[in-house]
């Protein structure tokens, strides 16, 4: 059993940093609303390692993903047509489907 307290706790207060712009810091609130308290302040924390060394490491470099991550924009998506294949595919399966149902008709005299 871990008798040592080795928690990491990391606090920063993003409503009083100077690195990030506004539109950034509104990013940053918008993201990661779970984690940021009512002061303005992100909050991370880790237990897992035994060293109190190793978690600090680990939450540091939580920090730097989660920000990042936040900051980026999200790419643009662009719109595809489908392949030849599959409309051919789609179209043949139509036409089988339409049979299936045609030949379960009365037939016409």
């Amino acid at each position: 059993m871990n008798k040592v307290n080795t928690r990491v706790e990391l606090r920063f207060s993003v409503e009083h940093s100077q690195v990030f712009s506004d539109d950034e810091k509104n990013l940053l609130f918008k993201k990661l609303k779970n984690r940021i308290n009512l002061e303005g302040e992100l909050i991370l924390a880790s237990e897992v390692e035994r060293s109190q060394l190793r978690n600090r490491a680990k939450v540091t470099a939580l920090f730097y993903e989660l920000v990042e991550k936040a900051i980026t924009p999200p790419k643009k998506r662009f719109k595809t047509k489908p392949t030849r294949a599959s409309r051919i595919k789609r179209v043949e399966s139509k036409k089988q489907h339409s049979e299936k149902k045609s030949m379960r008709r009365r037939p016409d005299f």
